[in-house]
């Protein structure tokens, strides 16, 4: 039940990424410079086309997450997890603050494996130099069952900035990449 990457140009590539809530690192990554597409979705649970309310549950195994396109010759995979790695908590396991359950899990699904290999190779790094107050429980899998949430999840945090949640966890987040990664973000972003 693998999901084919979606078609992609010479100048685009795809990855995968699972860090909490979706709106959170949808949010952040609308920003960044060199990312052509950010699209809200499920995957890696064993459950064809689940919906919302069931992922929810934490029963259909699927992480909420976020699929990129990028242009390497502008944002490399490198830059994108370190990026990903600095605005949500690599480890805790199925959980980013009040948001619990094993749809929450921090994870890197890929189709192509050289983005495994660099990731892998991050986390060995930031794991050497002890960035973090405990061991990264980021998952590193290849992309199977993709499925894009409902179309009220997509650009939520831009429909909805003033949402309670919105305003309290995603602002937070997104002003953090700002500020840490001004050199990435998008003019006007």
């Amino acid at each position: 039940m693998t999901t084919a990457a979606p078609p992609t140009s010479r100048s685009t590539a795809t990855i995968t990424l699972g860090g909490g809530c979706f709106w959170c690192t949808e949010a952040v990554f609308d920003r960044v410079q060199g990312v052509t597409d950010v699209e809200s979705g499920y995957c890696n649970g064993p459950v064809v086309q689940p919906t919302y309310e069931q992922v929810c549950t934490g029963r259909t195994g699927h992480a909420e997450v976020v699929r990129l396109q990028f242009d390497p010759a502008m944002v490399g995979v490198r830059e994108l997890l370190e990026i990903f790695f600095a605005t949500h908590d690599p480890t805790t396991l199925n959980r980013q603050g009040n948001d619990a359950g094993p749809q929450y899990r921090s994870g890197i699904y890929y189709t192509d494996p050289a983005h495994a290999e660099v990731a892998q190779a991050l986390i060995r790094e930031m794991e050497d130099q002890r960035l973090w107050g405990g061991p990264i429980v980021t998952e590193v899998l290849p992309l199977t069952n993709y499925w894009p949430a409902e179309d009220y999840h997509q650009d939520y945090f831009a429909q909805h900035p003033h949402q309670g949640y919105c305003a309290f966890v995603v602002g937070p987040k997104v002003q953090k990449f700002r500020q840490t990664f001004a050199r990435y973000l998008k003019p006007g972003a």
